[in-house]
Parts: structure tokens; sequence; C-alpha cells
């Protein structure tokens, strides 16, 4: 098989040979004449010969066939299907999104220009989707001032989502290439994380909690317990719930995290500090995990939530009424940053990729800033002596 150069003959016509564009022709391996217009003859002969390696070396494969569904059923099956409940469920999200907007077809359709509509068209959406009215109920609903739109950051991780998903298509053979995405900037705002004085109220707070119940131990024992080791570990909250007595030795003070509880999957032993073995010591019991949750897992941020109210305590950014247990993560970093080395952060909070551990340093210096001598200028003015 191979592949050839021409100028179609009506447009060489009308143009002339020297402003016709060239062209590359073949037979595909099912016998199909296909062919493609390029331009240049140099970049129509570059060309030629991928495509002529490409039949020679049984590689050919022609993406202009390739549906959207046909990749999503095999995206799914074979990649979705393996990911962890949440990264699958926000995944999902994303692409529904992605489909809802764009309705894409045919794979080869799906370019740079459809991704810039996707982001002109979801940037104008509210933030929160207004929910269907009642069939029965013809009262208009009121309205509500000024609707807000979805942030930058939604669309930006939705646009990781994307990116990561039409890479897999490229690899497959769906794409020919992943189109170009434009991520948006996002306001600089100072991160959040539980300063000190916030923690210790959060920590003092714990008595009102009710949940875990029916245990040989207070629910506020558990909770600070909880609080304690995930603000002196840096640990996932995932990872908090799953770990085991199995893997945790108070005499030698270290706890284990296994791959299939963490996000970097991988076997990751932490030192624990004195005052963290103190507070596990209360927690043995007969359950075979640490922090046993026999609820919901929406439920223990709910729980979470209260404590906060009745510590009176609350980020500075008044857009997020209550703190996360992402925080606590985040306060870990912030507070250790100065004293750790780069290697050793990154070792301690579980990260793959240093670059992500460089983020969180990079926030800490933003939020406790290196103090500097600064000129002072002059508040009195000297008389001229003349």
């Amino acid at each position: 098989m191979r592949a050839w150069l021409f100028q179609p003959y009506a447009r060489k016509l009308k143009l002339g040979a020297e402003d016709c564009p060239w062209s590359v022709g073949w037979y595909d391996p099912e016998g199909r004449k296909k062919s493609k217009s390029v331009g240049s003859k140099s970049a129509a002969e570059k060309h030629r010969q991928r495509i002529q390696g490409q039949l020679a070396a049984g590689t050919y494969e022609d993406v202009s066939r390739k549906r959207w569904d046909e990749f999503e059923a095999e995206f799914e099956s074979k990649v979705m299907a393996g990911m962890e409940d949440g990264t699958r469920e926000a995944t999902r999200h994303a692409l529904n999104h992605f489909i809802r907007i764009t309705r894409p077809m045919k794979m080869q359709a799906i370019t740079s220009k459809t991704i810039a509509d996707y982001i002109a068209a979801r940037r104008l959406e509210p933030k929160h989707r207004p929910r269907p009215a009642k069939r029965n109920s013809e009262r208009p609903r009121p309205a509500t001032g000024t609707v807000a739109r979805v942030s930058p950051a939604t669309i930006n991780k939705e646009l990781r989502t994307i990116r990561a998903t039409l890479n897999k298509a490229a690899r497959w053979g769906y794409l020919a290439k992943t189109p170009e995405i434009e991520f948006l900037r996002e306001p600089g705002k100072l991160p959040i994380y539980i300063p000190p004085e916030h923690f210790a109220k959060l920590y003092r707070s714990c008595d009102s909690a009710r949940w875990p119940a029916q245990q040989p131990y207070a629910a506020a024992d558990w909770w600070r317990g909880l609080l304690m080791m995930a603000y002196m570990t840096g640990w996932r909250i995932g990872s908090l719930l799953a770990v085991r007595w199995d893997d945790v030795d108070l005499k030698a003070a270290t706890a284990v995290s296994r791959h299939d509880d963490n996000k970097g999957k991988r076997d990751q032993k932490t030192p624990l500090y004195p005052i963290v073995v103190e507070h596990l010591a209360k927690l043995v019991g007969f359950d075979s995990k640490v922090f046993p949750w026999p609820y919901s897992r929406r439920s223990i941020w709910t729980e979470f939530e209260k404590i906060g109210l009745a510590a009176g305590v609350r980020p500075e950014d008044r857009k997020k009424p209550h703190y996360t247990f992402h925080d606590l993560r985040r306060s870990f970093a912030t507070m250790n940053a100065a004293a750790l080395t780069p290697e050793a952060l990154t070792c301690l909070m579980g990260h793959t990729d240093h670059q992500t551990t460089q983020r969180y340093i990079n926030l800490a210096e933003q939020l406790r800033p290196r103090q500097f001598k600064l000129f002072v200028p002059p508040t009195t003015v000297v008389a001229d002596a003349g």
C-alpha cells in the first residue's frame, strides 16, 4: 500500500498550479479510497510519509468514523469502572455537563473550538440549577436577585477531567490528537486553614458531638482523636476512616495507610506524635477500625459542621460557612512547611508529585510571610536653615 500526492484537477484549473493546495491520496486497509487536502507541497509530503508508514506498519486507523458513544462506553467499562467512588462520580458529573452542552457525535468533530464553546456556555449557567416546577403549579417563581454563575474554579476542574478523558481517546485511536484547552483564570484567594486558636475551640466543642454512639468511649473522645490525628499527620479523611488497628503500633508510635485506602495508591508509614498516641489509646475497643463510623459518609460532614457551630468558629472567607476536613490537612502543611524539607513534607502528605506539595508550601508562605527589614521613610520635616 502506498500514498501519493496530487492537486485536484478542477481547483488546479481555477486557481493555477502555484496557488492550488496539495492533497494526499491513499487506500485504507479495507480498500476505500481516501484523500486529505493539506496545503503546501512540503506539508503534504510529510503527511504522505506518515500515512504510508502507518499503512506499512499496520497501525493505520480512520478516526473520522469513530463515534463518541462508542468511546464513552469503552471508557466507562475500562477506566471509570476501576475508579474510586468519589473520582468516578466527579468524572461522570463533568462528562454529563460536556455531553449536555456540546452534544458530541463524531469524535473527529471535537476540536479546540468545541471546548471553547463549552466554556462560553458553561460560564453563563447558574451555580445552582433551578428545580423543575411542579406539574400542577402555575404560580410564577419570585425573582431572587443576581444569579450566581458557575465559578472559574469549577469550570477548570471539569476541564481537567475532560482533558484527561480526551487524552485517553487520543491514545486509543479515537482522536488524531487531543485538542488544546485554555483554562480560565481563577481569582487569587488566600487559602483556608484552621489556625491554632480555632482548632482549640473545635477541640473543646467536641463535647457537643452525639455520634458515633454505642462505642466503649464517648463520642467526644472519638472526635478529639480524629481531629488531633488529622491535624498532626495531614491524612485525608478517607484514609483516617479506613485505618485499622492492625496497622497502628502505639508502642512504636506509627500508623500505616494502605494503598487501597489512600489517594496515592501506595502503603505509607507515618510516625505519630506522642499526643496523637495518647488520644488513640482512648479509642481501643472491639472494632477493627480505629475510627469506626457505621453511618452514611455524608453524616460525618454534618456532625463536623455542628461541632463548628458549637465552637463559634468559621473561616475568614465569609462565602464558606464552616471548616471542612481538608482544612485540617491544609493546616498540617501550613503549620509545618517552614520546619520540614519539601521532600519530608511530600512524604508525610502522601503526594506522588512534588509539584503538588510545592503548592501547599507556596500557600504557607502567603499565610506566614517572612519578616523583612524594610526602609521606613521619615515622618518629620526638617525646616530649611535659610
